[in-house]
């Protein structure tokens, strides 16, 4: 297996933390912090935020196909004041895996898999946890490890209408047969991070992001509906959507890996003043591109869902299960959501509004073209 190559940053110390204290907070500002899939859509975001913390050491991972330029940016402009090491590999490799984790005080596990196969997810998902885990368990110098999960994992199901979905609601018991391979390996990595805190005193906290959005992300969620037919189908209806803008969500990462006394808990991440499904969509209609869709209301989107699970199962999946119940209670169930435990815990709050969040995002997909 390729050995992981390394390209660092100039390493010189700076005067002071850029702008906050450290006294209560687990690792000191020089400590060795590792990003694992730093190249993705939130990772930059999360290097930005853990530098804004005044950190002045960490390792970002990423695949050697992976698209890191602006990681490059940030290493040019930060490499003054931060030592910022850019290493390549591929976390399926127990070698790559034990250089990356080499000396590591937090681990920031951001890489995943995305594949719809489920052993693909599996292996980019579940494999690399458990490389990185046993490399950590070798070293021994692990504060903490910070998983990002998602809320796909939570089921939903059997709650009245409106009811709360927070940290204490149960996740997917049946991901297997019942939702797609994200939602699978998810739950399988909450659970393997999970086993290792209680065999091998793992000291973890796992994070929950809801629908994350921002420029570089065109694409609209599939909580509000989806296109695959020529029309797009609005299911969500009046359903808030749990978005999070991707610095919000970064800071709220940095700090469920940074903050004291937190270890083996759940966090959701959602920002306030949530826009409903409608709102969301007209809004996008109106500073992106109009488009035609169609509302289906939930009887209906629940019947379609039985229906096409019904007949994917009878032709043995010669019709793909892209439609289901389990999803259909996941994302288009009328549900509310609550970020309390983040603020009171963490003492986080959302620095961009939400009015402000979906006013770049739109202006970006704009920009780019972007329609549904």
């Amino acid at each position: 297996m390729r050995k992981a190559r390394r390209v660092e940053s100039r390493a010189l110390k700076s005067t002071q933390a850029d702008s906050m204290e450290f006294q209560n907070n687990i690792i000191g500002t020089d400590d060795l912090v590792l990003v694992t899939g730093a190249g993705g859509f939130i990772g930059p975001h999360l290097v930005e935020s853990l530098l804004r913390h005044g950190l002045r050491n960490l390792r970002v991972f990423v695949r050697p196909s992976s698209n890191f330029r602006k990681l490059q940016e940030i290493v040019a402009e930060q490499g003054k004041r931060a030592r910022i090491e850019l290493m390549q590999g591929n976390l399926l490799s127990r070698e790559d895996s034990r250089a990356a984790t080499k000396g590591a005080t937090v681990i920031f596990h951001l890489a995943t898999g995305n594949g719809n196969s489920f052993p693909d997810a599996f292996m980019n998902s579940v494999v690399t946890t458990r490389n990185l885990l046993d490399a950590s368990v070798e070293h021994g110098c692990l504060r903490r490890f910070v998983n990002i999960s998602s809320f796909a994992v939570y089921s939903n199901v059997g709650k009245p209408r409106w009811r709360l979905l927070d940290e204490s609601s149960p996740v997917e018991q049946n991901a297997g047969s019942s939702r797609d391979a994200y939602c699978f390996a998810k739950v399988k990595q909450d659970e393997l991070v999970i086993e290792y805190g209680k065999r091998f005193a793992i000291p973890y906290v796992i994070v929950r992001p809801g629908s994350v959005f921002g420029p570089g992300k065109a694409a609209i969620t599939g909580r509000v509906g989806n296109g695959a037919f020529g029309i797009y189908l609005h299911l969500g209806g009046s359903n808030p959507i749990p978005l999070t803008y991707v610095a919000n969500c970064a800071d709220a990462i940095a700090l469920a890996g940074l903050a004291k006394g937190v270890e083996g808990e759940v966090f959701n991440v959602l920002d306030d003043d949530l826009p409903s499904s409608r709102r969301f969509l007209r809004l996008y209609k109106k500073h992106v591109a109009p488009f035609r869709s169609i509302y289906v209301p939930h009887a209906v989107s629940y019947m379609f869902c039985w229906l096409w699970e019904k007949y994917s199962r009878w032709s043995e999946g010669q019709l793909p299960l892209a439609f289901n119940r389990s999803r259909w209670h996941s994302e288009w169930k009328k549900t509310r959501y609550s970020n309390d435990k983040l603020k009171t815990r963490l003492g986080w709050t959302p620095k961009v509004p939400m009015a402000e969040g979906l006013d770049r995002f739109f202006t970006a997909c704009r920009e780019r073209g972007q329609n549904a």
